[in-house]
Parts: structure tokens; sequence; C-alpha cells
């Protein structure tokens, strides 16, 4: 009977797979690289409206490596666009128009490529250095993108180090520690492991992956927080009290990946984290948003890109452990995404569901469209068969 029940969850998972497949290279990437990158200059647009149009809203800095990283994967799932073109020409604007004469690069550009927010933050730096990873592959173009993520991963270190272990959040938040930067730079520092030259990355990644056990992850009841203090405590008010289900299925599927030292300890708070966000954290068939440290719900909705992640997590914890209800919770994640594809134009998403189901009708955010392609890369690699 149990193989039976693997037999029948592997078959549903190879057909949600091939809708996603067919709705991301046939829609998605069309869509995206035709209305999503700015012609005059190839930056990337914050949002198109759900008629597929582009809105002029102000651009992130980390949506321009997120869309590289994602743009960057089109050839491995099949889309044959011209993602050397796309990925140059984002990488061009990136540094024409984010980056600081002190290597930095700022949060925030108009869409005239004026700055507009001259702070650099931990978390955008995590996704540059993600984004060079991406464009050194796509590129092929190694020593180029190894040598300027260095540069990065140099300044980090010179001015942003604790004291007391990892890394503050930015420069106007030196009193402040956060979770999620720290996961994106791991997810960073795992990228450049498999591809660069630098020792460090390994380093760093063992650093980071320690830190979360250390400091991150509660021993109390296993779930990693979002907000610190310098000395480590739980940051004051509710903002030390939050803890995202999306993010505990995040840093699951980053810390099985972590299998160079200290595994044993590693796997078990892996899988300890999809515990809590799967037993606490998803209500209606999805992953809410954020509850409080005791587990009572603290922001119902539901965001598209946590329903990735409980895939993401999911399946790398079945290929860790075997144990096929993992593959399970992957199936319901996977089909949770189709109540998020579900739009007028083909190839856009709707962003927030409501605790009463209704999806909320609003700009679809391209900084979502990186989670997107990780999933369903996730999966096809999952299967065996890469699309």
């Amino acid at each position: 009977m149990a193989r039976e029940e693997e037999s029948l969850v592997d078959a549903r998972l190879a057909a949600l797979c091939g809708r996603l497949h067919e709705w991301l290279v046939g829609a998605a990437y069309p869509l995206w690289s035709r209305q999503g990158i700015d012609p005059r200059n190839g930056g990337f647009v914050e949002t198109l409206g759900q008629d597929g149009a582009a809105l002029q809203d102000p651009r992130r800095a980390r949506v321009q490596p997120r869309q590289v990283t994602a743009f960057a994967r089109g050839p491995q799932l099949g889309w044959r666009g011209d993602v050397a073109g796309i990925v140059r020409r984002g990488v061009d604007y990136l540094l024409a128009h984010y980056r600081r004469e002190d290597g930095f690069y700022r949060t925030l550009a108009g869409i005239d490529g004026q700055a507009l927010d001259e702070r650099a933050l931990l978390y955008d730096q995590a996704f540059v250095l993600l984004g060079f990873a991406s464009a050194a592959t796509a590129l092929d173009a190694l020593p180029e993108f190894e040598r300027r993520a260095l540069d990065l991963r140099n300044q980090i270190e010179k001015n942003w180090r604790g004291a007391t272990g990892g890394f503050c959040s930015g420069e106007t938040d030196v009193d402040r520690r956060e979770s999620n930067p720290h996961m994106h730079l791991l997810e960073a520092c795992l990228a450049w492991s498999e591809i660069g030259n630098d020792p460090g990355w390994a380093a760093w990644t063992d650093e980071i992956a320690d830190l979360a056990l250390a400091r991150f992850i509660s021993p109390a009841n296993g779930a990693l927080g979002e907000a610190f203090t310098t000395s480590w405590d739980a940051a004051p008010g509710a903002a030390g009290r939050i803890v995202e289900p999306g993010h505990q299925f995040e840093w699951a599927w980053l810390l099985l990946q972590c299998q160079r030292r200290n595994w044993p300890a590693r796997r078990a708070h892996a899988l300890r984290l999809i515990e809590v966000a799967e037993d606490a954290g998803v209500r209606g068939g999805v992953a809410i948003n954020a509850l409080f440290n005791d587990f009572s719900v603290h922001d119902p909705k539901a965001r598209l890109w946590p329903q990735t992640e409980r895939l993401k997590g999911a399946l790398l914890a079945a290929s860790v452990t075997g144990d096929t209800k993992y593959s399970t919770i992957a199936a319901e994640a996977a089909a949770s995404l189709f109540l998020y594809l579900d739009t007028a134009v083909a190839g856009l998403w709707l962003d927030m569901r409501l605790p009463n189901g209704v999806l909320v009708d609003s700009p679809a955010p391209a900084s979502s469209f990186y989670h997107l392609v990780g999933g369903i890369a996730a999966l096809a690699a999952f299967l065996g068969q890469p699309p």
C-alpha cells in the first residue's frame, strides 16, 4: 500500500509539474520578457497591472538581481528567449543605477534611474550577490562576476559584521539583527559555493547555517524568529515574537543543502521548521503570512511566495528522508499555486489571498517571479525530468 500511495503522489506531482511548466514557459516568460523589461535601458519593472501593462512604480534594487536570476534559469526550464541579452542588460542597469561609489547598492531608484533612497540594506546586497552568481553562469563569465561578488562581500565583512556574530541589517540599522537578510545571504553563498573559486563562500555558508541554529531558531519550540537585538535577544515588542511560515519553509530548504558539516543537527532543525510551519502556519490549504511565537495567528492572509517555499522545502525534505509525507505536502503546495495564477492575462499572478479564500485584485509584483521559477525548477528536478 505504501508503494501504491507513493506512486499516486508522484503521478500527481508530475501532472502538476506539467501544468506549471506550460504556464511558465508558454505564458510567464514570454509576457515578462515583453512587458516586464524597460525597452529603453534593459531595467526590470517593479509591477505589471492585471492587464499585462507595466506600471510606473519606483524600482527596488532587490527586484533587479531577482529578475536576473529568474531569467537566467530560463534555458534550464526550456525557455528559448534571449536570456544572455536580458541578463547582460539587467546587470548593466543594476550597476549603472544602484551601485554607489563605496561599492554598496542603494535600495531604490525611479523609472528614470535617479536615486530615490540611498540607503544600503543587507537584504539587497544579498540579492546582488545571488544575481551575480546567476549572471556568471548565464553569461559564462565567472571571473568577471566573482570579482564583483567578492568586492561586495568584502564590503559587507568590513562594514557590517557584528561583534557577536552575523551582520547588521544595513548602514542605518546597525543595532538590528534580522534572520531574513541572512537567509538570502546564505542562498547566495550556496550558489557561489557551487561555481566559485574562493573558499570563503563555503566558509560563509557554514557560518550562517551555524548562526541559524545558534541564534535564529528557538531552543524552546524549534521555530525561527525574525528580529533580534545585537545581543541576540528577541527584539522588543511584536517584532521579536513574529514567526513567518514561509521563512520556516525557506530556511529548511537552505539548511537541507548545507551538508558539509554538522549535518545531523542541521537536518533535524530543518525538518522541525517544516513541522512548525505545516502544523501551525498552513490554514485552508495555504501557508499564511505570520504567526506569533506561541503559534497563534498574527496575520491570517496568505501571500503567493510562501506557497513556493513550502513546495521547495517539502521537495528537498522528501529527497533527504524518503518520506512520502513530504511529497504529499509538496503536491498540496504545488496545487495551491494555481489559486494565484488564475488571472485574465496568462502569465500574471495575484499576490494575496484573504482568509475567506478571496484573491485580492492587485498588480503582479515582479519580485514573485524569482519565487515561482525556483519552485517550478525544484519540482522538475525532484521528478528527475527537467523540461
